[in-house]
C-alpha cells in the first residue's frame, strides 16, 4: 500500500534569521514596484480609442491623465477640497487602461472590462493596494466631492480637446463638445468651461505678446503682458493684420458661433456662459 503523499508546508523564515526574510521581502516589494513603473510606461503607448472616430487628432492616456491631474487640483483648490487628494484620484484614475485598453463610447456599447481587477493586478505586491485602490474605489463611486471633481477634470480635458479641435477647422467637434459639456457635474468646472468657449487655444503664447514680435523678434516686445492688454480684440483670422504671420485660420468667427452653437446644450454656469454673446479675448 503506497503511502499518501506528504503536503509540503509553506516556506517559513527560519527563527534565526529574520533580517534575511525581511530583505527577500523588501527586495520583492521593490522589483513589483519596477514592474508599477514599466507598466505605468506603457500609458505612453496607449492611445485615447475616441480621436479616428472624430477624424482628427491624437492624444495617449499618459497625455490626458497629466492635464486631467492638473485641473483636479486645481478645480479641488476653487472649491476648497483636499486638491492634493483629488490630484492623485485624477492622476491614477485610467491607470489601468495599460492592460485594459481605452475603450470609448462605441466600444462601449459591445465590450466590458474589469477595470478594478485590472488595477489590483497592476498593484499586487506592491505595498500601494490599501492607498491606490481606495482612491481608484472612490472615484468609481463618485461621492466624495473629491471624487466629484476629479471626474469632472477628466471630461473637462476632453472638452478643451474638442474646443481645440473646433478651432483647427472639425465641425463634427461641435457635436461632441456639446454632449461633453453636458456630462460636468461641478460649479468649478462648469465655470472653467463657460470662459474657455470664449477663449482661442492659442491666445497663451501668440495673442498675449504684441504682434510687433512675431514679425523681427524686437526686444521692446518679448514680454507677455499679464493682463491681456496687447491682445484685446485679438483672433486668430485677425492676426496676420498688423502684418504679423498668422497662426493660421483655426478660430474666427465661424468657429466662435459653433463653440457658441455647441455649449448651448450645456447645463449650469459654462452653459449659460455659452448662452451669452461671444466677445473677443
Amino acid at each position: 500500500m503506497t503511502r499518501p503523499a506528504r503536503r509540503s508546508a509553506p516556506a517559513r523564515c527560519p527563527k534565526r534569521r529574520p533580517r534575511a526574510c525581511a530583505s527577500q521581502a523588501a527586495d520583492a516589494r521593490l522589483g513589483r514596484i519596477a514592474d508599477f513603473f514599466f507598466e505605468a510606461g506603457m500609458l505612453r503607448r496607449t492611445p485615447r480609442s475616441g480621436w479616428p472616430f472624430l477624424g482628427q487628432g491624437k492624444e495617449n492616456v499618459a497625455e490626458h491623465s497629466f492635464r486631467t491631474a492638473a485641473m483636479a487640483f486645481v478645480l479641488a483648490t476653487l472649491a476648497g477640497a483636499d486638491p492634493w487628494r483629488t490630484c492623485a484620484m485624477a492622476l491614477f484614475h485610467d491607470f489601468h487602461e495599460a492592460r485594459t485598453a481605452d475603450l470609448n463610447y462605441v466600444h462601449q456599447r459591445y465590450a466590458e472590462v474589469d477595470e478594478r481587477r485590472a488595477m489590483a493586478d497592476a498593484l499586487a505586491g506592491t505595498g500601494l493596494e490599501e492607498v491606490l485602490a481606495g482612491l481608484f474605489d472612490e472615484f468609481e463611486a463618485r461621492e466624495s466631492p473629491e471624487a466629484k471633481i476629479a471626474k469632472d477634470a477628466d471630461q473637462l480635458d476632453l472638452v478643451f480637446n474638442l474646443k481645440a479641435e473646433l478651432d483647427r477647422g472639425c465641425a463634427f467637434a461641435r457635436e461632441w463638445l456639446a454632449s461633453a459639456l453636458q456630462r460636468l457635474r461641478t460649479d468649478e468646472a462648469r465655470s472653467v468651461a463657460g470662459a474657455m468657449l470664449h477663449v482661442d487655444h492659442n491666445r497663451w503664447w501668440y495673442g498675449r505678446v504684441d504682434r510687433r514680435w512675431w514679425v523681427d523678434r524686437d526686444a521692446r516686445y518679448r514680454r507677455d503682458d499679464p493682463a491681456g492688454a496687447l491682445c484685446r480684440g485679438w483672433t486668430a483670422e485677425g492676426a496676420g493684420a498688423s502684418g504679423a504671420p498668422a497662426a493660421g485660420r483655426s478660430p474666427g468667427r465661424r468657429s466662435s458661433s459653433a463653440v457658441q452653437s455647441a455649449g448651448q446644450a450645456g447645463q449650469g454656469k459654462g452653459a449659460r456662459a455659452a448662452r451669452r454673446p461671444l466677445r473677443r479675448a
